[in-house]
This record gives structure tokens, sequence and C-alpha cells, in this order.
């Protein structure tokens, strides 16, 4: 079962390396936070990617949404770390990653699925999750409700 709404950000610690930056609460804090795991090998993960850098962009600038990605291994050839660092770059993703190659981030969300995503409030409350190919879908919506009708524009 999945972290519950209104829940706040549970600890990011044990991360078997962190890519582009580690990021922490106290960095992140008053700040919306969206948090998506994925693995390399999941095709619906990385076709979703393009929008999140799309997110991070539009929204980053403008309201401070912050990104953090988990890569998720779902099979043993997933904690190959290259592999990893190879698709952060191809797919251009700057914002930080986690490689959660031993579950600890992942059992603290207590995550199942990739792609999954978990949208944080600026007070780190959860305010949204969503898993699956139809998951992404239903994200930005609430990322206007989070950051205010502003962003409307």
């Amino acid at each position: 079962m999945p972290l519950k709404l209104r829940e706040t950000l549970p600890d990011l610690s044990g991360a078997t390396e962190w890519i582009n930056g580690e990021i922490d609460k106290a960095r992140i804090e008053g700040k919306p936070l969206l948090v998506h795991f994925w693995a390399v090998s999941c095709y619906m993960c990385k076709e979703s990617l393009p929008t999140l850098n799309e997110w991070r962009d539009k929204y980053g600038k403008q309201y401070n949404l912050q990104l953090l990605g988990v890569h998720m291994p779902r099979s043993e050839k997933d904690t190959d770390l290259a592999a990893v660092r190879d698709a952060v770059a191809q797919y251009e993703l700057k914002h930080p990653i986690l490689v959660d190659n031993e579950h600890n981030v992942t059992d603290a969300f207590q995550n199942e699925y990739v792609p999954a995503y978990y949208l944080f409030d600026e007070q780190g409350q959860m305010r949204f999750y969503g898993a699956g190919e139809k998951a992404i879908g239903l994200v930005e919506q609430r990322l206007h409700k989070i950051l205010g009708p502003k962003d409307q524009a």
C-alpha cells in the first residue's frame, strides 16, 4: 500500500548513488515536489520522461517545482549503474536522480510500481499518487491545483 494522502515526504536516505546532485528535505522545504519512480527497463517510464522534462522547465522556473527521480530496479539487469547513467543522459534528465538499487527509498514510499508519481505540496504533504500508463495524464491536473490559479495562463 503506497503512502496515503497528506502523509509527509519519507526519508530519502539509503540511495545507491545520486546522479545530478543529491537532494534532501531541507533543500526542498517550502517548495512543491514531484517524485517519479522509473526503471530503465520500463517502456512506459521512458515515454513519460520528456513530459517530466517539460514540467521541470515550465513549472520549476516559475513556481519552484522540484523534481526527484527515483530509479527503482525491477530486475538484476536494472541495477547496472552505467545503463541508468546512459538513460539519464539520453533523456536529458537534469533533475536529481536517486538510484535505489537496494529499494531503501522505494520501501519508505511503500511503492510497488513504475512509473509512479508522488506529488507533495509546499508543506511537504502528499497530495497525489498515481501509477501506470494513465497516471501521467492526471499529474498535471494536480500540479495546477497545488501551484494555484496563476499558472492557468
